[in-house]
């Protein structure tokens, strides 16, 4: 329980991060922040210690439970987060649901591989729009060549996204009810290496 997600909103109420349930707690406890119920009311931790536990996720102490908030509003933060989504391995995994766009199968990070739709040996860039995940298998069968030429398909033309991969792959792992009205505004900024282009 303590290591699940609680969604982190900047001061004006723009996800900027998924932290753990211990995290928030400790937040909450210090006065950075506050928690914030279904119907948008904050509360700090004595507020929210306060609340029925009952039908929630809950945490127990030795003298009661308090219920964990799943989303907490950071006070002094007010940092807007970057509309421009990165191109990284780690958005591309993402963009196509670790999904071998040649084949369709889903497969483990680790059994995927990027590839050039166009090959670089043919002056295809490494861009949102010419590169994709694939399975080893499909990607050793494709080789220097176009999909056309291979006689493959692909799902689907591969481009840049407009939405937060950190948050989809987020929610993909657990997604709170409490988190969809905040979800909708995110595009929000995430740590992970940009490639070159």
């Amino acid at each position: 329980m303590l290591d699940t997600g609680v969604l982190v909103l900047n001061r004006v109420y723009q996800p900027v991060h998924v932290t753990s349930v211990r995290r928030a707690f400790s937040l909450l406890y210090q006065g950075m922040v506050k928690a914030i119920d279904e119907q948008f009311q904050l509360f700090d931790f004595a507020s929210w210690a306060e609340l029925a536990a009952a039908e929630h996720d809950s945490i127990g102490t030795p003298s009661r439970r308090i219920r964990v908030p799943r989303v907490i509003v950071l006070l002094a933060y007010e940092h807007l987060p970057k509309t421009r989504v990165r191109f990284s391995r780690f958005n591309i995994y993402a963009r196509d649901d670790n999904t071998c766009q040649y084949c369709g199968r889903r497969f483990r990070r680790s059994e995927l591989n990027l590839d050039h739709v166009v090959p670089r040996s043919r002056g295809g860039s490494t861009s949102w729009a010419n590169v994709v995940c694939s399975c080893i298998r499909c990607n050793l069968r494709k080789g220097g060549r176009t999909p056309e030429e291979a006689g493959m398909r692909l799902l689907r033309a591969p481009a840049r996204p407009r939405w937060t991969p950190l948050f989809r792959s987020a929610t993909r792992r657990a997604f709170y009810s409490e988190w969809r009205p905040f979800l909708s505004l995110a595009d929000a900024a995430y740590w992970n290496v940009e490639l070159l282009e």
